[in-house]
C-alpha cells in the first residue's frame, strides 16, 4: 500500500487550503447527508386546545414514514465524534467516500455527532496547559473533565443511535481515548493504533543500518505533548523523531500563526522547512497529525511523497471494519 500524500482524495482539501486566503463560493458535492428531524409539539399547535388536528397527525404519520430507520439498524454503521473544528469531521467524511468508492466498494452508513459551539465554552486554554503535565495528571486533571463528559456524551449518543463502531477524526480529542472509550463494548478505533499499524504492515527498511525505522511525527505542541502518537508507533518499534523546541518554536508554531493570517505561501515556505528538517534526521516518512497543515503542500510537490495524513488510515481502519461485519465477519 502506498502511503503517499497525492492518494489521499483531494477535492475538499483543495477547497479548505484555497479559501483561507478568500470565501468558500459553493460547498464540496462529495458528501451528501441525509438528516431526519423530529417533530415536537408543545400544546399550542393544531387546534387550538392543545390537541393536534387530524391534518396534524396525518402529517406526523408521513413523517414518521420517510425516516430512513435502515441506516441506522445496520450492523456495519460507524459512528463519527466530531472534534473541536468541523473541517476536521468534513474532511473524514471526504476521506471515507472517496477511500470507500476507490476500488468501486460502497461507503458505509454513518452517522455523526458534531457540536463544535460547545467547545468554545470548553476551557481549552487551561486544557492546553494541562497536556504540558505528566500524563497521569494529563488524564485525569479536573480543567479536562468537561471535554471528556463531554465527548463521552456524543460517544453515548451515537451507541443509542445504532453504531457500532466509533471513530474520532480529531488528533487532540485522541489524548482522552482510554476514558472515552472506558466501557464501550464496540469497536473504537484509534487513529494513533492505525496509522502505526499501516506502517508496520509496509515493511519499510531503515534508512540507516543497525537502526530501527524512524517516523517523523509533525503536529502541534498541544498533540506532540499528548503523545498518544509517539506511544503507539513506539509499540510497533518504531524509531519516534519529533521536532525539537527551537523547531517548534520558531517553524512549526510560526507556521500555524501564519496560516491563521491567511499567508498560505509563508505556511508552505515554513512547512517545507519542518519537513526537511525531519527528513535530515533520517526518517522514513513524516506523518502530518495537524489538520491546519493539511493541503498546504500543492499537488506536486515532491516533499508530499514523503508525508501521511494519519486521518487516511483511520478511514481505511474503519473501511476495514465495515466491510468484514457487513459480510458477517
Amino acid at each position: 500500500m502506498s502511503f503517499h500524500t497525492q492518494n489521499r482524495p483531494t477535492l475538499l482539501l483543495g477547497v479548505l487550503s484555497e479559501n483561507r486566503t478568500q470565501n468558500r463560493t459553493k460547498s464540496s458535492p462529495s458528501v451528501a447527508v441525509q438528516v431526519s428531524s423530529v417533530l415536537q409539539t408543545n400544546g399550542k399547535s393544531g387546534n387550538g386546545n392543545g390537541n393536534l388536528s387530524d391534518q396534524s397527525k396525518k402529517g406526523m404519520t408521513m413523517k414518521k414514514c420517510q425516516v430512513p430507520n435502515f441506516v441506522l439498524s445496520q450492523p456495519n454503521t460507524v459512528g463519527i465524534i466530531g472534534g473541536a473544528s468541523v473541517y476536521s469531521s468534513l474532511l473524514f467524511l471526504e476521506k471515507l467516500v472517496w477511500w470507500s468508492l476507490k476500488d468501486g466498494g460502497e461507503c458505509p452508513p454513518f452517522l455523526v455527532c458534531s457540536d463544535t459551539t460547545q467547545y468554545k465554552e470548553l476551557p481549552i486554554r487551561s486544557l492546553f496547559q494541562s497536556l504540558k503535565r505528566k500524563a497521569t495528571e494529563m488524564k485525569y486533571s479536573s480543567s479536562n473533565w468537561a471535554i471528556i463528559d463531554s465527548l463521552c456524551q456524543k460517544r453515548a449518543f451515537l451507541e443509542n443511535s445504532g453504531a457500532r463502531c466509533i471513530v474520532m477524526p480529531c488528533h487532540l480529542s485522541h489524548a482522552w481515548h482510554e476514558q472515552i472509550s472506558q466501557d464501550c463494548s464496540l469497536s473504537f478505533l484509534h487513529v494513533g493504533e492505525c496509522v502505526a499499524r499501516e506502517l508496520r504492515e509496509a515493511k519499510m527498511r531503515p534508512l540507516e543500518t543497525g537502526s530501527n525505522v524512524r517516523i517523523g511525527v509533525l503536529a502541534a505542541d498541544a498533540t506532540l505533548t499528548a503523545g498518544f502518537y509517539q506511544q503507539k508507533l513506539r509499540n510497533q518499534d518504531f524509531e519516534v523523531v519529533v521536532p525539537d523546541k527551537a523547531t517548534m518554536e520558531h517553524v512549526v508554531t510560526p507556521a500555524i500563526e501564519t496560516l491563521k493570517r491567511r499567508d498560505l505561501e509563508g505556511a508552505r515556505n515554513l512547512l517545507r522547512i519542518a519537513v526537511q528538517i525531519l527528513l535530515v534526521r533520517g526518517v522514513n516518512i513524516v506523518i502530518i497529525a495537524s489538520d491546519e497543515l493539511q493541503g498546504i503542500l500543492p499537488h506536486d510537490d515532491p516533499l508530499l511523497k514523503k508525508c501521511i495524513d494519519p486521518m487516511d488510515a483511520l478511514a481505511r481502519s474503519t473501511i476495514k471494519w465495515a466491510k468484514a461485519t457487513g459480510n458477517g465477519g
